[in-house]
């Protein structure tokens, strides 16, 4: 099982070889964007999207309220766990 976590890409740093910087709550990561990339979406169209980043790549395209729900049920989860280990 793969997990995609949601970013906005906030920034192009090399339009050549598609990459982009995207923020993940806060932390902003070099990733690639060639997999989200087509003839109706260039690289140029990418700044302000949500995308679902895992190992460095951008693997989808989502929308903002996708990425919000995805991002609240990463945080419950995290707060669970962290639940979870002070009680054990």
């Amino acid at each position: 099982m793969c997990l995609g976590i949601p970013g906005q890409i906030v920034e192009l740093t090399n339009v050549e070889n598609q990459l982009a910087i995207v923020d993940v709550g806060g932390v902003k990561r070099q990733v690639n964007i060639a997999c989200i990339v087509d003839d109706e979406h260039p690289v140029e169209a990418c700044v302000g999207d949500w995308v679902l980043v895992h190992v460095g790549f951008a693997m989808s395209r989502i929308d903002a309220a996708e990425a919000a729900e995805t991002l609240r049920l990463l945080e419950e989860l995290a707060a669970v766990q962290q639940e979870m280990a002070a009680s054990g």
